[in-house]
């Protein structure tokens, strides 16, 4: 029995024991309505008054097995009614404020609006990929069942620009705009990138004719999973191997390869370097796929000339162990 149900039935002893003794004082005794009522009333609550008249012996064993009955129950159905409120307003509250205050230590984070189907498979992602995430969500009830799971939640509409906030919008990293209104998601791009100018925004779009809204109001990326679906769902038709393999190097799948990005910071002894003189074979073990240089903004094949510079992006292929040492040497962590 759910808990709800369970509830309701706790309060409608106390209504149902009352209508059994008004009933039963009235055939055993044969008093009106309303004294067999107030008989009743006396004796559950046990407040100590006189009885309505004398009692007949039949009349008396039936209010012995109506206190015994009836104060036990209506003792429990109380008291589990009171735990019932108390519990579920105590524990929605400090889950509430442990989520704040778990926000206000954040930084780097991403943050993710809307848990739809979109929403939960790329917080499934993120959090794989041992990535902080913050999510918003206007339902109140997932709100609750998400931070049971110990997920951190902000309760609001991520159209507003007091949500965002309270989501740690101005310290993330990153936020997904994944709600499943078009509009909603263009108005929270706007005030996104608003609050914080250097955020790196990634917004889902179902309609392609609203992409270019999109990024003019600050979208970095515009994704169409309709589209990614059905590009993908070609592939594995013509290309059913090479598709398997970058499922595997992009979804992390638990296997040991892996495709990351990473940045080169200013104080990584790979910037200014070639190719050739990083030698990020051999000192990491992982393979460099590609780069996008920051200048150009364009992403190339590297040959053994080019040049690292601060701010480009290396994309590289490796073990998690390999891609730690990259890591370290890049001087920025991975993704970024």
């Amino acid at each position: 029995m759910s808990p709800t149900r369970k509830l309701l039935v706790l309060l409608l002893l106390p209504v149902v024991l009352l209508f059994l003794g008004t009933i039963g004082y009235y055939l055993i005794e044969g008093w009106s309505p309303l004294e067999s009522l107030y008989m009743t009333v006396i004796t559950l609550t046990t407040v100590g008054f006189g009885e309505v008249h004398t009692l007949s012996r039949w009349g008396r064993v039936f209010t012995i097995v109506l206190l015994l009955l009836g104060v036990g129950t209506l003792a429990y159905a109380l008291n589990t009614a009171g735990q019932y409120v108390l519990e579920a307003d105590i524990g929605k509250t400090l889950r509430r404020r442990r989520s704040r205050r778990m926000i206000e230590k954040l930084e780097k984070h991403f943050v993710v609006c809307g848990f739809g189907r979109v929403g939960q498979s790329a917080t499934k992602n993120l959090l794989e990929s041992t990535r902080d995430v913050v999510i918003i969500e206007r339902d109140e009830q997932l709100v609750d069942k998400l931070q049971s799971e110990g997920m951190i939640v902000v309760l609001g509409d991520a159209t507003k620009d007091e949500v965002l906030r309270a989501a740690g919008l101005e310290r993330a990293d990153g936020i997904m705009v994944c709600t499943g209104s078009d509009t909603d998601n263009l108005f929270i791009v706007l005030s996104a990138r608003t609050l914080n100018p250097d955020l790196n925004i990634v917004a889902r779009s179902a309609d392609s004719e609203n992409e270019g809204k999109m990024r003019r109001a600050g979208a970095d990326r515009v994704v169409s999973p309709y589209q990614l679906g059905g590009q993908f769902m070609a592939n594995v038709l013509t290309r059913p191997h090479v598709t398997e393999f970058l499922s595997v190097v992009t979804l992390d799948s638990g296997l040991e390869l892996l495709l990351e990005e990473v940045m080169i910071a200013e104080n990584s002894p790979l910037a200014g370097h070639t190719v050739v003189e990083a030698d990020l074979r051999r000192k990491t073990g992982a393979i460099l796929v590609a780069l996008l240089q920051r200048e150009t903004g364009t992403t190339v094949t590297p040959d053994e000339k080019t040049k690292l510079q601060v701010g480009d992006e290396v994309f590289v292929l490796g073990t998690r162990e390999q891609l730690k040492k990259l890591e370290d040497l890049a001087g920025s962590t991975l993704g970024h």
